[in-house]
Formats: structure tokens, C-alpha cells, sequence
């Protein structure tokens, strides 16, 4: 891997790129050769407090909400122009700074600006209200206002088209926001703040500020000047800030992990289904919340599927991720890798069979995990009740439709889930049965921008996308009109 060289990645608070008050810095490292790529500003609480102040100040004092909705959405349209026109240069950083293929980066910066014109459109067309009338008395209306200053926590597995998720709404609605992006790649995000401040978008309407979740994040989440929070990440991290954030009565909206079953019956197109589950599991590095992480499989088909698996398993490209035919590229930190190579370790000990291909030499100084199969494996097993977010498929052999209908909801996520099945009706049941907040039949997880996006039980609380963004970052308000002579109770009034 050769790479241009980075130079410091700074704060952006109040339109300014800016130093942090300590003067403190911390290493980027490239997951391909854990060299380091450049120093990234770390921020702490009072890094949080200027960009909290700033935003506030640009909500209560600024032009960004009370904007016309044309010349707002203008500025939302030219940061996706922008994202297309830099979309080689976030793929290439996205790359370096995550270890992700770039051939997959470069699909994550197209989508990164489909967010921006989808939420565009969608406060153009979806951002409505209703009318209620009681006979000729009253008329009750309801409309959407911006909330205020969005804390915006961001994970770093695909951290730029997450990050857009999160801010295309929060400026197309008219908030103010901080970003708080993942310390492990900050990379992108320093380039989305570029994009705003040449797209012109007034002071301190985006603000990022660069650290670690324990202090930064912290700081973010604690802060009175804050009203909404959204975050991606772990679950017991999702736990934690809802904990801190709770003395100011914040609005939480949490996407946190999951143990994502594919279940797959006997009657299944088995070659579309395989396909699938591989690309479901071993795109992203594995590092993906809606992976197909357990394949809960009909006993009557287990063998083949493994069989196939195997053979699968030696073909997967496992390379440099700036060469365009890498299909699993090293995981994003060695901290992680230690975490994910345990699990497989731990499996081993359970008395689970473990199958994956080696990691050739010239890789051994990345983060690598091969593309790995655990089978022998039962519901019970760490490996199938716990995430490891990486390039690791936990394979489960099922009987019936009511045990494997008990094995997928017997763990404490609930986040996606994929059903295949040739039996329609089987589908539309087990789908509607499964705990999860997404259910997808005979499919890929393919998004449709426009439905809800999130989970239940330990996946997370609340929904984005589409107009259900607008119950996080909009608060919605009801005006009661008189249309008439009101009779009134006249208490008090002299007889």
C-alpha cells in the first residue's frame, strides 16, 4: 500500500479549522501495516464546550433555521454535489483509515451524497403536518420545528456514509450539530467538515471535534447545551450514554449491535442464499451491525452448505484494500483484531469446529482475519450469543420451523434478520415472528432509504430513516385555534 502523506487532522468549530486547548494529539494508525498515517487534535470537555456554544449560538442566533426552506435545502444539495465531486479522495481515505476495499468504499461515498438529496427531498415532500377539526369550533394543526443542538456519535466501520446518515438529517431540518466521530478513523470526517465549510453553510451551524469516547464523547453527551443524541456503536456503550445524558432529559436515538440470524429452510434457492449469507458476513471486513453473523441452517442441507462454504472460503480475495480486486481487506485496529481473534479462539474451546484459510506472510504486520467458518456449534455457544464484528460465521443446524424460530430469538439483539424460503407463506410468518427491528425475505440486506432503520431488545432504541427521522430531530407542535365565541367557565368573575 503507498499513500500520499496526511497532514494534521484538526478540529472544526465556528467555521474555523482549530488546534485543541490542550494542544494534545494521538496517532492514526493504518490498519494494513499499523504505521502510523498522520496526528489526529484531541479533544476534552472544554474542545465540546466551544463547539456545543457555537452551535448553540448559530441555532438561537443564526439564520440556519429560520431560513427559507429552499435556500436551506440549496446548501444541503451543494454538499452532495460536493461528496460526488471529492467522492475518489473519501474512498481512497475511507480506505487507508478503515482498512475497508476500496472497491466497497467507493459504493459508501456514493450513498454518503444519495443521503444528503434524499433528505433533502424528503423535508420538501414528507415534512408535513396534520388538521384536526371539531365541527366549526376549533381547528388543531400540528408542525415540525427543529429541536436544537444534535450531539452526533458516530461509529468506524463506515464511518463517512454514517456520518452523512446522521448529519444530512440534522441540517435538513434545521438543527445545529456537533459530530463526535470515532477516534480509529477520523479521516472522512475531517473531510466532510471541508465539504460544509467550501459548500458556505453559516458558522457554527457543524462543528466537529476529534477524541475519544471516554472523554469527548462524554463531554458531548453530559453537556446542557445539547438536545438530541444519536449514536452507532456497541450496545454497552449505547447503555452508558443513555445513563450520562439522562440528567438533562435528552432524546436518545440508539442503533447499537446484533447477532443477525440467516435462516435458511430445505426449499431455498440455495445458490441465491449462499451468495447472500457470504457477501452478508465477509463484505465489510465483517464489520458490519447487520451482518448475517449465525446461519441457522436446515439440518437436511448443513453438509452441503458447509461443503460449499469451504470451497467459498478459499476463492474470497484477501488483500491490499486499495487494490481494486481485494474483496476483505484487515480489520480497522489491532485492539480489535485481539477481540476478534479471541472469540475464534474461544469457540476452539467450546468444541467448535473452526475452518479459515491462511494469511500470507506479506500481510502479517495488518490486522487480518481470514474469512472464517465456525460449525459444531450450538445456540448456547459465546460464539452465537455474542458480536464479534468481524469476518466470522457461526453455522447452526435446525429441525423445524418452531426451533429455529426459538434459536433466532434466543439471544438478546434484535436488530436485522434474513429469511429464505420458496414457501411464501413460511416466510411472511417466520418474518413477522423474528424479534428484530428489520426482516428481510429472499434478500441481501438491500436499503430502501425511505423505511425505518433500527432495532430491538439490546439493538437499539428508536427509528431513522425516511419521515421517521423527523420524530428524533424535529419536535412536533400542536396549535389550537378558536373559530368561534368560546364558552368560557367565567371563575371569579362578580355576579
Amino acid at each position: 500500500m503507498n499513500h500520499r502523506k496526511m497532514g494534521k487532522v484538526l478540529h472544526y468549530i465556528n467555521g474555523q479549522f482549530t488546534e485543541g486547548i490542550s494542544g494534545h494529539v494521538f496517532p492514526n494508525l493504518n490498519p494494513f501495516n499499523n504505521e502510523p498515517i498522520n496526528e489526529i487534535a484531541e479533544g476534552f470537555a472544554e474542545d465540546i464546550d466551544l463547539a456545543v456554544q457555537s452551535a448553540r449560538k448559530a441555532f438561537d442566533e443564526g439564520p440556519w433555521r429560520k431560513m427559507a426552506l429552499k435556500e436551506r435545502l440549496t446548501y444541503i444539495l451543494r454538499i452532495a454535489d460536493l461528496i460526488d465531486k471529492y467522492g475518489d479522495e473519501i474512498s481512497y481515505m475511507e480506505s487507508l483509515d478503515t482498512g475497508l476495499p476500496v472497491a466497497q468504499t467507493k459504493k459508501q461515498a456514493a450513498r454518503a451524497a444519495e443521503n444528503f438529496r434524499f433528505y433533502a427531498e424528503m423535508v420538501k415532500s414528507r415534512m408535513v403536518g396534520e388538521a384536526y377539526q371539531v365541527d366549526g369550533s376549533f381547528i388543531n394543526y400540528t408542525i415540525h420545528k427543529p429541536v436544537g443542538v444534535a450531539g452526533l456519535i458516530t461509529p468506524w466501520n463506515a464511518p463517512f456514509m454514517l456520518e452523512t446518515w446522521k448529519v444530512a438529517p440534522t441540517l435538513a431540518t434545521g438543527n445545529t450539530c456537533v459530530l463526535k466521530p470515532a477516534e480509529w478513523a477520523p479521516l472522512t470526517a475531517n473531510k466532510l467538515a471541508e465539504i460544509i465549510h467550501e459548500a458556505g453553510l453559516p458558522e457554527g451551524v457543524f462543528n466537529v471535534v476529534h477524541g475519544f469516547g471516554e472523554t469527548a464523547g462524554a463531554a458531548l453527551v453530559a453537556h446542557p447545551g445539547v438536545q438530541l443524541i444519536s449514536f452507532t456503536g456497541e450496545t454497552t456503550t449505547g447503555s452508558e450514554i443513555i445513563r450520562n445524558g439522562a440528567a438533562t432529559l435528552k432524546r436518545f436515538s440508539m442503533e447499537l449491535g446484533g447477532k443477525s440470524p440467516a435462516i435458511v429452510f430445505d426449499d431455498a434457492d440455495l445458490d441465491t442464499a449462499l451468495d447472500a449469507v457470504v457477501w452478508q458476513i465477509f463484505s465489510f471486513n465483517g464489520e458490519r451491525c447487520t451482518a448475517n453473523s449465525r446461519l441457522l441452517v436446515h439440518e437436511s442441507i448443513h453438509d452441503e452448505m458447509i461443503a460449499r462454504l469451504k470451497e467459498r472460503l478459499g476463492n474470497i480475495r484477501l488483500g491490499d484494500p486499495m487494490d481494486e480486486s481485494t474483496e476483505v481487506g484487515p480489520l480497522i485496529h489491532r485492539n480489535h483484531w485481539e477481540n476478534v481473534t479471541r472469540y475464534i479462539e474461544i469457540a476452539r474451546k467450546e468444541g467448535a469446529e473452526v475452518i479459515s484459510t491462511e494469511i500470507p506472510e506479506k500481510f502479517k504486520s495488518g490486522n487480518y482475519v481470514a474469512p472464517t467458518v465456525i460449525y459444531q456449534a450450538n445456540n448456547q455457544m459465546t460464539v452465537a450469543q455474542e458480536e464479534i464484528f468481524g469476518p466470522v460465521l457461526t453455522v447452526i443446524p435446525f429441525k423445524t420451523e418452531e426451533e429455529v424460530l426459538r434459536m433466532a430469538n434466543d439471544v438478546k439483539y434484535g436488530l436485522a434478520a434474513y429469511v429464505w424460503t420458496n414457501d411464501i407463506k413460511r416466510g411472511h410468518r417466520l418474518a413477522q415472528a423474528v424479534d428484530s427491528g428489520m426482516v428481510w425475505v429472499n434478500s441481501q440486506n438491500v436499503r430502501d432509504l425511505r423505511v425505518p432503520f433500527g432495532g430491538s431488545k439490546s439493538s437499539g432504541i428508536g427509528r431513522e430513516g425516511g419521515h421517521y427521522s423527523f420524530e428524533f430531530y424535529t419536535e412536533t407542535q400542536v396549535i389550537h385555534v378558536a373559530l368561534d365565541e368560546q364558552h368560557i367557565p367565567k371563575f371569579g368573575a362578580s355576579k
